[in-house]
């Protein structure tokens, strides 16, 4: 009993020392479809991450996105898209020189709009992202990958009824990664 804990404990020793930290910065070009208007809107996104795990392996990661928001849909001036994303990335690696993965998650986030009634308009999404880490070395990483947001918004008080959006954003990132 003694030298099964003893095991495990080395165990997970090592598989946590080979965790890290991981710190990133993306840029994307993102379109969004509206599934229940005849609208459409598409500008420039930047993500911040922050991520705990193996490159090769799992990793969790959170994301702090801010999209430029360049239209007139919800008001005659929609303000940028701020959201906070969290995401379960599964790497594989198959001895090749390029690292692709798969992430999984959920966000919330908010929007400024200029209407009578209301001055913000939040919003969830469920985010599934495609892509490949491509390694520098063991701390630097560049990543290149496309990510899909199903997105649902607070209803939309028009006085009369209330409105709600559904929407699909596809984003086209790249980035790079810094590991500790």
């Amino acid at each position: 009993m003694k030298s099964l804990i003893i095991i495990l404990t080395l165990l997970t020793t090592s598989l946590y020392s080979e965790a890290k930290i991981y710190f990133g910065l993306d840029y994307g070009k993102f379109n969004e479809d509206f599934s229940n208007i005849a609208a459409k809107s598409s500008s420039e996104s930047v993500r911040l991450k922050l991520g705990y795990g193996i490159r090769e392996n799992y990793s969790i990661e959170f994301a702090l996105e801010a999209l430029d928001n360049d239209s007139k849909i919800f008001s005659n001036n929609d303000g940028e898209k701020y959201a906070l994303n969290i995401a379960l990335v599964k790497t594989f690696d198959f001895d090749i020189y390029v690292l692709p993965f798969i992430k999984l998650g959920f966000g919330a986030g908010y929007m400024d709009v200029n209407r009578e009634l209301q001055s913000k308009l939040n919003f969830g999404s469920f985010n599934a992202e495609v892509g490949t880490y491509i390694p520098i070395n063991e701390y630097l990483d560049f990543e290149i990958a496309y990510n899909y947001k199903d997105l649902s918004y607070e209803a939309v008080d028009t006085i009369a009824y209330e409105l709600k959006y559904k929407s699909n954003v596809d984003t086209f990132y790249f980035g790079f990664n810094i590991r500790y």
